[in-house]
């Protein structure tokens, strides 16, 4: 696995010689938080990529729970703001992890990534609060 820390090129190290290739992005994140790549010839038969599979599955399954719980939450008219707080919480933490999902497999598309041209840059501001609606 190779960590991104500045977002920049990644390359892996291997006996000497520097492997380059599709990376693949997993949907967990490093020690320090960063990014986590997955670098491997048969992507198919690994199995870290299995695993990634597995929790990209597990993943979607649990927001889809998460989004009918919340609706629950949301259609009961004797929610207060704890509970109304708690069910946000828990479905921005896997709405999260659905776009990261949805990132992975975009850049696994062929010619795209997440809906753009490879060569087109991708701009992400996710410092901007979000607007109220």
């Amino acid at each position: 696995m190779i960590y991104d820390d500045e977002g920049g090129a990644l390359q892996e190290e291997q006996h000497g010689s520097v492997r380059t290739g599709r990376l693949r992005l997993l949907t967990w994140h490093g020690p320090n938080g960063n990014r986590c790549y997955l670098s491997t010839d048969d992507e198919a038969s690994s199995t870290v990529a299995r695993l990634a599979d597995d929790i990209e599955e597990a993943q979607t399954d649990t927001a889809e729970k998460l989004l009918k719980a919340a609706r629950e939450v949301l259609n009961d008219p004797r929610a207060d703001a704890r509970v109304l707080r708690f069910a946000l919480n828990r479905v921005s933490e896997a709405l999260a992890d659905v776009l990261l999902v949805a990132e992975s497999r975009g850049e696994r598309l062929p010619g795209l990534r997440c809906g753009k041209a490879r060569d087109e840059p991708v701009e992400k501001d996710l410092t901007r609060p979000v607007e109220p609606f």
